[in-house]
């Protein structure tokens, strides 16, 4: 046996399934030259989704730790829902990853020719024809799960006959669903998807790649397979929604002239409980206009993710977590967030922002006086870089900080109540300013001078803690508090629609945050935390120099740890 694999064999952390039939595989010499070569291969139809990250990281990361190679392979067989900004964005979320397939960039348009020669093959050898039935009448002749399908009355056609029609179709004689090419398998399998499947039909549409060359196009489930085998794949690995679809992908691989038959093996797809990940259903978000893009930050795309602050390095945790299963679950959204945040927590810049800020001024100091306190980016970094935050007589703190007739429990600021401020100082609440309407406009207050650096003289101490942003040096911002699009757990199930489970508050756009001067060097890519609000990031599509806007990407409220403590986790 290979040493290597010996030795991760003898790793404490168990083998999920795929590793131990690669591994089996491997030890029995069942590999071709002994390496490992999967591949990931998205259909250029829409934007990934978090669902595919299960597939990249299982596909990636399984050859790179067998030492192999994983191809990344556009199955690009409808050109009417394909398109080369898909293609890119695709690229950048596989990367944003951390994976590169280098070389290995494949299509399956690089493959039609050699899939049109495969097909015309099978019609001279009697195992195809041309099929004039409607698609109405197809449906009728398919049969049911419980009832065999009939013959095409053009199953008997003569091989000269197909081999004539198909020429035709080929040339664009023959109007769109006028034709198509079934192979001839069996019309009474039990697996309907062995019931004389289509190969190829007509489509007078332009492909992203290949333009106007072609009218006819392979069926996915006839172009998947062979490409698989043209490019020797070892470990042919989808989701469970395909198992059904197994024999009619060994089926097509041991057609004659194929020299190489990979296997496919299904994994139970990630759903994750508040998230639609239909393709479908997201592209109709967006043209609706629900959203204002795939890369919304609401969107569960990958781009949609990275837009809104998440790690490639959270997300790869939460996929490890969730580990690789045959048995379809789902899997609690607080999860995907608690990984998020024990990412963040690691990595991201500390800083003072007020989103609802109600004013504070301190009358016993100084009126034109401003002075400075040193804050460590990362308390969680012991090499964490330190910065300087400017504090005046004139402050914001959140206007929940303050109460004028608190409750019992409350150890924030109210009249007569001594409370710290971050970095600062004590101060005491003494009097308030109200507008017409009688609301609090503005807190006035006193500090203890000998409190500098929020530690008292005295050794007293205070059960309170403010965060704040001087009200002449700090600046103005607008954060984009973001929330779950959905507001149920499964979009859709009560009423039949999941657009009637749209959360109406899944986004709120705070436009007067104030922030200290420090947040003018965060950068694009910079992972931010504001004290007591949350994670954040500049978003960088909607952001200028004139204005940066600052996207949430999770509250502080660890919810999963909630949950972890109740299920004893």
């Amino acid at each position: 046996m290979d040493e290597r694999i010996e030795e991760e064999s003898t790793e404490k952390v168990p083998l999920n399934f795929l590793e131990r039939i690669i591994e089996d595989d491997l030890a029995n010499g069942r590999v071709p030259d002994n390496t490992i070569v999967t591949r990931f291969p998205p259909e250029p139809n829409g934007y990934l989704h978090i669902g595919h990250i299960k597939s990249i990281c299982l596909n990636f990361g399984l050859a790179q730790k067998y030492q192999g190679r994983c191809h990344l392979r556009f199955d690009d067989t409808n050109p009417e829902k394909e398109d080369m900004e898909y293609i890119n964005s695709i690229k950048s979320d596989i990367r944003w990853l951390g994976f590169d397939w280098g070389k290995y960039e494949y299509h399956a348009s690089d493959y039609y020719q050699q899939l049109y020669e495969i097909a015309v093959r099978l019609i001279q050898e009697g195992k195809a024809y041309v099929d004039s039935l409607s698609a109405e009448q197809l449906k009728e002749y398919r049969g049911t799960l419980t009832e065999p399908g009939k013959n095409s009355p053009d199953r008997d056609r003569s091989i000269e006959e197909n081999l004539r029609l198909f020429e035709e179709m080929h040339q664009g004689k023959h109007p769109e669903g006028s034709y198509i090419l079934r192979a001839k398998i069996d019309m009474a399998s039990p697996n309907l998807n062995l019931r004389d499947p289509a190969l190829y039909r007509i489509k007078f549409a332009s492909h992203p790649r290949t333009g106007d060359t072609w009218c006819i196009y392979p069926m996915y489930d006839f172009t998947h397979p062979i490409s698989d085998a043209i490019e020797n794949i070892t470990h042919s690995i989808c989701t469970l929604e395909f198992e059904d679809h197994r024999p009619a992908y060994d089926w097509a691989t041991d057609i004659d002239g194929i020299e190489h038959a990979p296997h496919q093996y299904e994994f139970a797809r990630l759903n994750i409980n508040y998230l639609v990940m239909s393709k479908r259903r997201l592209l109709n978000l967006v043209k609706l206009g629900i959203v204002d893009g795939w890369d919304d930050p609401r969107m569960p795309t990958i781009s949609g993710i990275r837009r809104r602050g998440y790690s490639p390095e959270s997300m790869k945790d939460f996929i490890s977590r969730i580990g690789v299963a045959k048995v379809e679950s789902v899997v609690d959204y607080s999860l995907m967030e608690f990984c998020v945040r024990e990412d963040l927590n690691k990595r991201a810049t500390r800083l003072m922002v007020v989103l609802d800020p109600l004013k504070l001024v301190i009358d016993n100091y100084p009126d034109d006086k401003v002075e400075y306190f040193e804050a460590t980016d990362n308390p969680e970094d012991p090499s964490s870089k330190t910065h300087q935050i400017p504090f005046t007589k004139e402050l914001y703190i959140e206007r929940e900080d303050f109460m004028e007739d608190p409750p019992k429990k409350y150890h924030r600021l109210y009249p007569g109540n001594e409370v710290r401020l971050k970095y600062a100082y004590y101060i005491t609440a003494t009097s308030v300013v109200k507008d017409a309407d009688g609301n609090v406009v503005e807190v006035h207050c006193t500090y203890d001078p000998e409190s500098r650096g929020g530690a008292a003289p005295d050794g007293r101490k205070v059960k309170g803690t403010s965060h704040w942003v001087s009200a002449t040096e700090g600046v103005t911002i607008e954060a984009r508090l973001y929330d779950k699009l959905f507001q149920t757990e499964y979009p859709g199930k009560a009423t039949g629609n999941y657009l009637d489970d749209l959360n109406p508050d899944s986004l709120k756009i705070v436009t007067d945050a104030k922030a200290e001067p420090e947040i003018l060097n965060a950068k694009v890519g910079d992972y931010l935390q504001f004290v007591r609000n949350g994670y954040f990031c500049v978003d960088g599509k909607v952001s200028t120099k004139e204005k940066l806007i600052f996207n949430r990407t999770a509250t502080l409220k660890d919810s999963w740890a909630k949950l972890k403590e109740k299920m004893g986790v």
